[in-house]
């Protein structure tokens, strides 16, 4: 799918605000399910709580009224209150018992259970026994056994209570934890995002760059491959037509400066003074047939090289340095060529250790040919063994 790079950069901001949402939400969950987890542990035992104290109210209620008819003669609304304390404690611990799953809390609370609904029979019937008889006896037995599974009950409540708390402290430290997670792995995905995508939208345009800087480099082999049909497509599209023609036109401009250098040298050649040219630096760049002759050397010999490291006479490099210098024309400069020393060469006295006379003696102009540029200067040198008018 091609996508225009403003739709790219879109997608981007929208891939990012989405990752921003989802990291909000993720966040936002964790704390929605630690306050419900929370709130859930706290409401039941605010109700474990409340019925607890409502327990241990009648239990203490009961406990007092059983006191009295043990210590004094039962009378008839003595003895309902009492069952009334017993109806409504029963009714407490049955709902005590559906707020809790486990099986010894469970036992607990069948038991006390078990005592209320004895102690309401025995309490029932307290006003047929005396005071020293076995059914008196067994209300305090009763009242003492459910005030004994009531203390078994408040501490494992109290080991229940440690527990919760252990509870609510693991849920907080593992939505701390989840949430951490969340975060880092955000930061992570937000990081890669950002390389990655600006990457992406970065990589044509430094195509672009690397291929103008070979077009800097007058290097027109280059091309740009974008295969995306999008605002840069079509610039490098543009950019690849710009290069075919700097190609085409450099295969003309070097065809015509073949040309032109053809045409140079077969004018250079026709004449019979010695021509020599050379570049702002010192470098050889063309010498004619005459003066081949009189140097005796090899084009690959003084070509494109400095005139101090080639055999070009100490005369004729002198007259070039002052040019480069002076950056003007330099008439009349004299020239000598040395002969070359050669093995077996007699000299005209028949000799061979004398001095050989020169090859060449005479004078140079040398004209300076200018560029936009000083480092594209050029200088023309031409010899003669006369005088220049």
């Amino acid at each position: 799918m091609n996508l225009s790079l403003r739709s790219r950069v879109a997608a981007s901001f929208i891939v990012a605000n989405a990752v921003v949402l989802i990291l909000a939400f993720t966040v936002f969950h964790f704390l929605n399910t630690l306050n419900s987890e929370i709130e859930s542990i706290t409401v039941k035992s605010n109700r474990v709580s409340l019925l607890t104290d409502e327990i241990r109210i009648s239990a203490v209620s009961i406990l007092k009224y059983q006191r009295r008819i043990l210590s004094n003669k039962s009378s008839p609304e003595l003895v309902d209150k009492i069952i009334n304390l017993c109806e409504s404690f029963s009714s407490q611990l049955q709902t005590l018992d559906t707020l809790y799953q486990e099986p010894e809390v469970k036992k607990i609370v069948a038991k006390m259970l078990s005592y209320v609904d004895s102690l309401r029979l025995v309490v029932s019937k307290a006003s047929l026994f005396h005071r020293d008889n076995i059914g008196m006896a067994s209300i305090g037995d009763l009242a003492d056994k459910i005030l004994e599974s009531f203390s078994e009950f408040q501490d494992i409540q109290y080991f229940q209570s440690v527990e919760r708390d252990k509870k609510v402290k693991k849920i907080i430290n593992d939505t701390k934890r989840n949430m951490m997670i969340t975060l880092i792995i955000g930061f992570l995905g937000t990081i890669v995002l950002g390389l990655v995508v600006p990457s992406k939208i970065a990589l044509p345009f430094k195509k672009l760059r690397d291929a103008i800087r070979e077009l800097q480099e007058c290097n027109f082999d280059v091309s740009i491959y974008y295969n995306q049909d999008d605002e840069i497509g079509e610039l490098a599209q543009e950019m690849n037509k710009m290069i075919m023609s700097f190609k085409v036109f450099d295969e003309l401009r070097t065809d015509r400066i073949s040309l032109e250098h053809r045409k140079f040298d077969t004018l250079a050649n026709l004449t019979r003074r010695p021509v020599l040219v050379a570049n702002a630096e010192g470098k050889l760049i063309y010498m004619n047939n005459r003066l081949y002759s009189l140097l005796q050397v090899q084009s690959e010999d003084v070509i494109d090289k400095e005139m101090c490291d080639s055999a070009i006479p100490r005369s004729i490099i002198e007259s070039y340095e002052l040019a480069i210098k002076r950056r003007s024309k330099i008439e009349n400069a004299e020239i000598l060529i040395p002969a070359r020393k050669s093995d077996g060469a007699d000299d005209e006295n028949g000799g061979k250790d004398g001095e050989l006379p020169p090859v060449f003696s005479g004078y140079a102009n040398v004209i300076p040919i200018r560029g936009k540029d000083s480092s594209l200067d050029y200088y023309l040198m031409v010899l003669s063994q006369e005088v220049f008018v």
